[in-house]
């Protein structure tokens, strides 16, 4: 009997903020102030979202989101795709090949992932400052990369070394590469667990946050989640506003969770129980 209850809480703890959020988001400064509070929009309506994207009296809003935006897809789809490139190359070296010291480096890999990624935030700001790199979409596409290719590399390690090895030793005796059996054996098998990496890697870098603060000053770099953030201290905007802010930010990655989820359960149980 505890289970259900148990459930039930969990959904309500993580839904209602968000309920709120959107609630809030649809409503105008005046409705939101209202005694009692309205746990539906008395008049829904779309004004605050048209100050973000469209400007409506908020000219410089609109440009501090549009181009965060902008921010955060450069950086967090070219994250996406070096991470699932490097983490494919080094799953395939250490499920397929043999080396000195294959073990050793492959638990090392997977260590990493048990270290708090913020205790190395210091020194790799001091890196990237070294090398002129702050506020660069360089610097962040670079952080992303090293923090994910960890958790990537396992993912498709587990998924490629459920693959039968005859297929590629069939390809390598008609005289294939190792790069050949790659790209035109092994990586059509692999779809499932690159797009469950790839959709992963997406939304933790769509979501970082302490990482971009630091690494990026301005606007030239600054992801949605820094400048959403930040709005409130720059500028005195309403409640509303900002709901309609945080709703903006979550749209892309509720929509990869509700429409790609599949993917993802499919690609990691495939990979983990084949």
């Amino acid at each position: 009997m505890t289970r259900p209850f148990g459930v039930i809480f969990i959904v309500l703890w993580t839904l209602i903020p968000i309920y709120w959020t959107i609630n809030s988001s649809l409503q105008t400064d005046v409705q939101i102030r209202a005694k009692p509070s309205n746990y539906l929009p008395p008049t829904p309506s779309l004004e605050n979202y048209a100050s973000l994207i469209l400007g409506d009296g908020n000219p410089d809003l609109q440009e501090s989101i549009l181009r965060s935006t902008a921010n955060t897809v450069i950086e967090s789809g070219t994250a996406t795709i070096l991470t699932v490139l490097f983490s494919t190359l080094a799953a395939y070296a250490f499920a397929r090949m043999q080396f000195r010291g294959k073990n050793v480096l492959f638990y090392a890999v997977l260590f990493t992932m048990a270290l708090p990624a913020y205790t190395t935030l210091i020194p790799l700001y001091q890196i990237m400052t070294s090398l002129g790199l702050v506020n660069t979409y360089t610097a962040i596409i670079l952080v992303y990369v090293s923090g994910f290719l960890p958790l990537a590399t396992w993912i498709i390690y587990n998924y490629m070394s459920s693959l039968p090895i005859s297929l590629e030793e069939a390809g390598q005796m008609d005289g294939a590469s190792r790069m050949q059996v790659l790209w035109r054996i092994v990586l059509p098998l692999l779809w499932p667990g690159l797009i469950s990496t790839a959709i992963i890697t997406f939304l933790f870098a769509w979501g970082q946050f302490l990482f971009p603060l630091v690494l990026s000053s301005d606007l030239s770099s600054q992801p949605l989640t820094v400048v959403i953030a930040s709005l409130q201290g720059r500028r005195v905007l309403p409640y509303t506003l900002l709901s309609a802010a945080g709703v903006y930010a979550m749209i892309v990655p509720a929509l990869i969770a509700l429409f790609l989820n599949r993917y993802i359960v499919n690609g990691l149980l495939t990979g983990s129980s084949k």
